[in-house]
């Protein structure tokens, strides 16, 4: 199962975010580990929600692997996947930091595995991933007034944004999510602007994440004349409410 990104009619996509921390789903404000929201217990049932409401995608973070350099969350990963993998592409991002990872990940039944902080520290690792598992290696670009952010977003960069997504252009790499941490779980809005300039900079398919507050920041990407942004990531506006998670679909499915 796979979604393309071959964005031709310019159709985008909204993607429920579940952030795991000590097996629960939570929410951060700015990365903050201390500044953890419990949304709910049970993460499998969460997932089974957002798929009823008509979730095309998911997004999993595990948020104590990213700051762990390993998945630490696998037990509750696998039963997500139990939930919903057969219906809808799953994507993983915190602590891909090696091929076996990898591996692994596809073979419990994700479709997709996120590099973020090992893409900066060893580019080349992107390049083998990529060649062994062609399709299914997406890009996390999590960045701070345009600079590079890593380690569970502890540590500011010196690498621009723009420069260090193209230098993994041409390597069948799935997709880029940008995040910008400064918004992040504080309902302030999509950043599309920088959003925009490095979709409209680049061949690799764009996702939007950090921010998203409203019905308006979607009404705003689905006018949104760029083909290379392919969508966005919702987290805290759909678990608080703000967002109603069923209307965003219809907006950007109209």
């Amino acid at each position: 199962m796979s979604i393309t990104t071959n964005n031709t009619n310019n159709k985008k996509i909204i993607i429920p975010a579940i952030d795991l921390k000590d097996g629960q789903c939570v929410r951060l404000k700015q990365g903050i580990m201390d500044d953890a929201t419990i949304f709910s217990k049970n993460p499998p049932e969460m997932a089974l929600h957002w798929l009823n409401l008509g979730a095309k995608r998911l997004h999993l973070v595990d948020l104590n692997g990213a700051f762990a350099g390993k998945p630490k969350n696998e037990g509750v990963i696998k039963e997500i996947l139990q939930e919903v993998a057969d219906k809808i592409p799953v994507q993983l991002g915190g602590g891909i930091r090696d091929l076996k990872i990898i591996e692994n990940c596809l073979k419990i039944g994700l479709q997709y595995v996120i590099i973020g902080t090992a893409a900066v520290q060893n580019p080349d690792f992107v390049k083998q991933a990529c060649k062994e598992f062609s399709g299914h290696i997406m890009l996390g670009i999590d960045a701070k007034n345009g600079y590079i952010a890593t380690d569970g977003w502890a540590k500011i960069s010196t690498l621009k944004v723009l420069e260090f997504a193209k230098t993994f252009e041409g390597l069948n790499v799935n997709s880029i999510v940008y995040t910008d941490i400064g918004r992040d779980g504080m309902l302030s809005g999509l950043n599309l602007e920088m959003t925009e300039n490095l979709a409209k900079n680049i061949s690799i398919p764009v996702i939007a994440s950090g921010g998203l507050s409203s019905l308006q920041d979607i009404e705003n990407l689905q006018k949104n004349p760029c083909e290379n942004l392919i969508g966005t990531i919702a987290g805290r506006a759909i678990y608080d409410g703000s967002l109603n998670f069923q209307q965003a679909v219809k907006i950007l499915e109209a």
